[in-house]
């Protein structure tokens, strides 16, 4: 009986332990103000843009947003179609939208990978990529830590050609 006790609250304290490991990351909010600048000239369309989220290894967590008017150009986010864009048509539908005129818009990315499971604590890149027809492309990539301890953090880009300076703000 008392061998029993033992177990069973062995199996409680790892159980909490590791609930509390992945609540961490669970609990974790990322938003991204998107910069789109006004751009001059006469053949001047709204740029496609894609976010996405990288894990330490580069290899891509989830498409958390892709503004777009026409799929056929969806090739032009070169960085991301080769990433993620051509290996997640399934999940695309989900987080497609219209393309944005210029200004700030937010994106909200809630620490999930794209199966919906929570991420676990780490360093993580945030990665934005514009491009625009008979224009340039730009992207922009910003390292982020998830949980271990951090609190609140709040990190800004450099503006780039089809981009503007963003805020990012990781809530915990």
């Amino acid at each position: 009986m008392i061998q029993t006790k033992k177990v069973t609250t062995l199996a409680a304290l790892v159980l909490i332990s590791a609930l509390t490991s992945v609540s961490s990351a669970l609990a974790a909010e990322v938003s991204i103000e998107v910069n789109l600048p006004v751009s001059e000239g006469s053949m001047n369309y709204r740029p496609y843009v894609a976010v996405w989220v990288e894990d330490a290894q580069d290899q891509t967590v989830k498409t958390i947003a892709v503004w777009r008017k026409e799929a056929d150009w969806l090739k032009d986010m070169r960085r991301w179609w080769r990433k993620a864009g051509r290996y997640d048509q399934g999940e695309l539908d989900s987080v497609t939208g219209a393309t944005r005129r210029p200004g700030k818009h937010e994106v909200k990315w809630d620490a999930t990978n794209q199966q919906g499971e929570a991420v676990p604590a780490g360093q993580y890149t945030l990665n934005i990529e514009a491009s625009r027809e008979h224009g340039s492309r730009s992207w922009v990539r910003q390292t982020i830590t998830l949980g271990k301890g951090e609190g609140n953090q709040v990190y800004t880009t450099k503006a780039a050609e089809e981009l503007g300076s963003m805020t990012i703000k990781v809530s915990h």
